[in-house]
C-alpha cells in the first residue's frame, strides 16, 4: 500500500525509527533495593519532630463542627416547628421568634462575656469575666483542659449552641401571653445570673460540681442535665406561675393549630440530638459512639412508653403523645448519655417516658399550673429521673475517666454507680432546682417592676403575632 507524500507520512516513518532504536538499548540496571535500615532511617527522616503541645485532630475537630450545626439545628428549625405547632393560630410566629431571636443574641452575649463567665478560670461559681472578654485568647490552639485534640474555637462554638437552645427551652412556658421586650430582657438576665454560672460550676475547670477539672462535689452531667434541661424546666415552671394562666385556661380549648409542624420538629429534634449528646464526647472516638447509641435507644424506650401509657389509660395512643415521650427520653438520657450502657439507656428511657407522661398528664392537672408546652414536665422531670439514674447506673466499662479521675483528700475516688454517687447526683439537682428557682423568680419580680411581664387582655385576645409583631403567620 502506497502513502501519500505528505508531513503525516514523514512523522509516521520517524515515530517507528524511534522505536526500533530503542529496542536495541541495553536495559538500564534495576537499581539497588534500599536496606531495612536505610528505610526506617529515611521514615525517621520524614517524621516532624516530637511536641509536647497538644496537636487537632482534623477527625475531631470535624465532628466537633458537625455536632455544632447540629445542636443549632435542634433551635432552628428544629425547636421552632416544635413549639410553633403546639400554640394556636393567633400566636404562632411570636412563638417561633421566641426561639429565632435568641440565635442572635445569646451568640452576641457569649462573644462579649458569656464564655469567660462560663469557662474562664475563676472560682468554684463563675469564671473569671475578663480571662476570655470579646473572645480574646481564643484562637485555633486546643485547650488542654477542655479539648486537647481540636481549635479552641471549636469547642467555643459548640458550647455556644447550648446556651442558644437552653432558654429557648423555657419559652414553651410562656407563649401566648408574654411582652416581647420582657422576654429579652429575662432571657438577658437569666442566661447572665442562672445558666453562665451553673455552666462554669458543672463544666468550667474548678467548678463546684466539675469531676473532671478540680470540682469539690464530683456531679456526673455528660451533656447538660443540671445546666440545660433542670435549670431551663423548673425556671419554666416559675415563669408560668408568676405570670398566671392564659385567659381562658383550662376551661376553653387550646388545641395545637398544627400537629404535622410539631412533628417535623420533633425529628430534627432527635437527629440533632445526636450532636447534643454524641459532640459532648468532644472527640470521634469510641465515647460518641457509646453517647449516640444511648441517646437513641432511650428516646425509643421513652417513645414506647408514653405511647403504651396513654393506649392503656385512655384508649388510644396519640402521635404527639408518642412525640412528647421521645423528646422526654431524650432529656431523661441527657446527663447519663456518656456514661451508662445501652440497656442502661434503656432502663432510663423507659423510666422517663412514664414518669413524664404522669408529670404532663397527672401532676399538671392537679396543681393547676399553665405551663403552655410542658417544659416543667418533660426537661425537669426527665432530667431530674436521669440525673437520679446515672447515679446508680454509671459504668466504668463505658467511661473509664470516671474510675480513675476524681481525687479527694489525694486518693483516688471511682464516681461508679452506687450510693456514693447517687447521694452527689441528689446535691446537684437540688442545687440546681433551689438556685435555678429562686434567681428566677427574683428576675422575673424585677422585670416585671421595670417594664411589666405579661401583654393586657386585648392583646392577648389578638394574639401576640400582631399585638407585638405586626404579623399573621397565615395571610389567606
Amino acid at each position: 500500500m502506497n502513502f501519500p507524500r505528505t508531513p503525516a507520512r514523514h512523522l509516521l516513518l520517524l515515530c517507528g525509527l524511534l522505536v526500533f532504536t530503542a529496542t536495541l538499548l541495553p536495559c538500564p540496571a534495576a537499581p539497588e533495593s534500599p536496606t531495612l535500615e536505610e528505610r526506617v532511617a529515611r521514615l525517621e527522616a520524614a517524621q516532624p519532630p516530637p511536641t509536647a503541645s497538644p496537636s487537632i485532630d482534623t477527625g475531631d475537630n470535624a465532628w466537633m463542627l458537625i455536632s455544632c450545626g447540629m445542636v443549632l439545628m435542634m433551635t432552628a428549625p428544629g425547636l421552632i416547628l416544635f413549639y410553633g405547632g403546639l400554640v394556636r393560630t393567633k400566636n404562632v410566629l411570636s412563638t417561633m421568634m421566641h426561639s429565632l431571636v435568641l440565635m442572635g443574641v445569646m451568640s452576641l452575649l457569649w462573644m462579649v462575656y458569656g464564655y469567660s463567665l462560663a469557662f474562664g478560670e475563676g472560682n468554684a461559681f463563675f469564671g473569671h469575666p475578663l480571662q476570655y472578654l470579646f473572645l480574646k485568647g481564643v484562637g485555633t490552639e486546643p485547650n488542654p483542659v477542655y479539648a486537647a485534640t481540636v481549635p479552641h474555637q471549636s469547642f467555643m462554638l459548640f458550647q455556644m449552641m447550648f446556651v442558644i437552645i437552653t432558654p429557648a427551652l423555657i419559652s414553651g412556658a410562656v407563649a401566648e401571653r408574654i411582652k416581647f421586650s420582657a422576654y429579652l430582657l429575662f432571657m438577658v438576665l437569666w442566661v447572665t445570673v442562672v445558666y453562665l454560672p451553673l455552666c462554669h460550676m458543672v463544666w468550667g475547670k474548678g467548678g463546684l460540681f466539675c469531676w473532671y477539672a478540680g470540682g469539690r462535689i464530683p456531679v456526673l452531667d455528660f451533656a447538660g442535665g443540671t445546666v440545660v434541661h433542670i435549670s431551663s424546666g423548673i425556671s419554666a415552671l416559675v415563669c408560668a406561675l408568676v405570670l398566671g394562666k392564659r385567659d381562658g385556661f383550662p376551661h376553653e380549648p387550646m388545641m395545637p393549630h398544627n400537629v404535622v409542624l410539631s412533628l417535623i420538629g420533633t425529628g430534627l429534634l432527635w437527629v440533632g440530638w445526636f450532636g447534643f449528646n454524641a459532640g459532648s464526647a468532644v472527640s470521634a472516638g469510641a465515647l460518641a459512639t457509646s453517647a449516640f447509641a444511648a441517646t437513641h435507644f432511650s428516646a425509643a424506650a421513652a417513645a414506647v412508653a408514653w405511647a403504651t401509657f396513654e393506649w392503656v389509660l385512655k384508649g388510644k395512643p396519640s402521635v404527639l403523645g408518642a412525640a412528647s415521650g421521645m423528646v422526654a427520653g431524650l432529656a431523661t438520657i441527657t446527663p447519663a448519655s456518656g456514661f451508662v450502657t445501652i440497656p442502661s439507656a434503656v432502663v432510663i428511657g423507659l423510666a422517663g417516658g412514664c414518669v413524664c407522661y404522669l408529670a404532663v398528664t397527672h401532676l399538671k392537672a392537679r396543681l393547676g399550673y399553665d405551663d403552655s408546652l410542658d417544659v416543667f414536665g418533660v426537661h425537669c422531670v426527665g432530667s431530674l429521673t436521669g440525673m437520679l439514674l446515672l447515679g446508680v447506673l454509671a459504668s466504668p466499662a463505658i467511661n473509664g475517666a470516671i474510675a480513675s479521675t476524681f481525687q479527694s483528700q489525694g486518693a483516688v475516688v471511682s464516681l461508679a454507680g452506687g450510693s456514693g454517687q447517687f447521694l452527689n447526683q441528689l446535691k446537684g439537682v437540688l442545687f440546681t432546682v433551689v438556685f435555678a428557682g429562686t434567681a428566677t423568680w427574683v428576675l422575673l419580680k424585677v422585670v416585671n417592676a421595670v417594664i411589666g411581664l405579661r401583654v393586657d387582655r386585648e392583646e392577648e385576645t389578638l394574639g401576640l403575632d400582631l399585638s407585638q409583631h405586626g404579623e399573621r403567620a397565615y395571610n389567606d
